[in-house]
C-alpha cells in the first residue's frame, strides 16, 4: 500500500488520543501491545490516534521516533488520522521527523518550540515554516506546550503561520494558561478561521467545544469516556457532556506533571488489558504510591458506570468500599 493511500485527507477532528508507548521486557518497542492499543482506541469510536508529549517521544532518538511512527501509521490503516509529534531541539531533528512523517503515509504532524530554547519570534517562525514544508502537504498542528514546558507562543506568530499557509495546513494546540480566555483568543484574532484542539487531558473539553474547539487530544487511557463527552457536546446535550466531564476531573485531579500523567494512564491501561506492563522511561519520580493507585483505579470505574449509565451517587460499589 502507497503512503498516500494511508492518509486521511478529511479535516481534523473529534477525538484522537495520544498514544501511550508500551516497552517489553527489553525495553523495545512492544509491537503487539501497541496494535492492541490502537485498535482498543479505534473501536471505542476515536476519530484517530496521536504520538505526542506522553508517548515518552522526547526520551527516544530519532530512529525510535521514526519506527515508532512506521509502526502506528501501518497499524492504523484508513481507519483514522495520524498525527506524528515532530518537535525536537533542533530545526534538523524536526524536519527531519516531518518528511518522514509524510513519506510513510501520516495525516498530519505536530510540533511544539524547542523547549530549551529562548528563540526570538523571527526564529521560531522560521522553525515552523521549515516544518511545514519538510511536511509537505500535511497539516502542521502547532503546539503550545507551555501548560508542560516552555513559554508560551506568542499569539502574533500562530496568526502569521496560519496567515501563510490557511486553516487546513496550520492548526493549533494551545496549552498555555489561562486555556479557554487564550483559546477564545486565538480563535477571535483569527476571524474565526483558526482550528484549534483542545489538549488538557478532556479537562477543559466542554468548555473548550463551546469556546469553538474542533476536537481534544486527550490520553488513552480513558477514551471512552472523552468520546462519550464529544458525542454529548455534539449532540447538544451539555448535562451529559457535563456529568460525564465532572468523573473525568476527579481522575485527573491525581494528575500534575507529564511524567505524573504517563505514571496513572499507564497503570490505567494495564488494570484495563490494554497493555501488560506500565514500564516508563526514566529518569523520573517513583512509581504511584499505593493510595494514588487506590484512588485512580476507583475513580476510574466510578466513571465507567457514569458512562454506561449506571452510577448513583447515593451508592458506593463494594470496590470503593474496600478502596476506604
Amino acid at each position: 500500500m502507497t503512503a498516500s493511500a494511508h492518509r486521511q485527507r478529511l479535516p481534523l477532528g473529534g477525538v484522537l488520543p495520544v498514544l501511550s508507548l508500551p516497552f517489553d521486557e527489553h525495553w523495545q518497542i512492544d509491537k503487539n501491545a501497541l496494535a492492541r492499543q490502537i485498535d482498543w482506541l479505534l473501536e471505542l469510536g476515536c476519530d484517530g490516534v496521536v504520538i505526542g508529549m506522553v508517548s515518552e517521544i522526547l526520551r527516544l532518538d530519532l530512529a525510535e521516533r521514526e519506527r515508532f511512527a512506521e509502526l502506528v501509521v501501518s497499524q492504523v490503516g484508513d481507519r483514522g488520522a495520524t498525527v506524528i509529534a515532530v518537535s525536537a531541539e533542533s530545526t534538523r531533528g524536526a524536519t527531519r521527523l516531518a518528511a518522514h512523517a509524510s513519506a510513510i503515509g501520516a495525516s498530519a504532524v505536530m510540533a511544539n518550540a524547542p523547549v530549551t530554547s529562548l528563540a526570538a519570534t523571527r526564529s521560531l517562525e522560521s522553525h515552523f515554516v521549515a516544518i511545514a514544508e519538510a511536511s509537505e502537504d500535511l497539516a502542521v498542528v502547532v503546539q503550545d506546550a507551555s501548560g508542560y514546558l516552555g513559554t508560551p507562543l506568542p499569539l502574533d506568530l500562530m496568526l502569521s503561520l496560519l496567515d501563510r499557509y490557511g486553516p487546513e495546513k496550520t492548526q493549533f494546540k494551545p496549552e498555555a494558561t489561562p486555556l479557554g480566555p487564550r483559546l477564545t483568543e486565538l480563535i477571535d484574532a483569527s476571524g474565526g478561521r483558526a482550528r484549534v484542539f483542545e489538549g488538557t487531558g478532556g479537562l477543559a473539553l466542554v468548555e473548550s467545544a463551546r469556546r469553538g474547539a474542533v476536537g481534544t487530544m486527550p490520553g488513552p487511557d480513558i477514551a471512552w469516556a472523552i468520546v462519550a463527552i464529544w458525542r454529548a457536546l455534539q449532540a447538544g446535550d451539555l448535562g451529559r457532556a457535563d456529568e460525564v466531564g465532572a468523573g473525568v476531573a476527579a481522575l485527573l485531579s491525581h494528575v500534575s506533571t507529564l511524567d505524573s500523567y504517563v505514571a496513572v494512564e499507564k497503570h490505567l491501561l494495564v488494570e484495563q488489558g490494554v497493555l501488560d506492563s506500565a514500564r516508563r522511561l526514566g529518569p523520573g519520580p517513583e512509581g504511584l504510591d499505593p493510595i494514588t493507585i487506590e484512588e485512580t483505579v476507583r475513580l476510574m470505574h466510578r466513571l465507567r458506570r457514569i458512562v454506561d449509565g449506571r452510577h448513583d451517587p447515593n451508592m458506593e460499589s463494594e470496590q470503593e468500599r474496600v478502596s476506604r
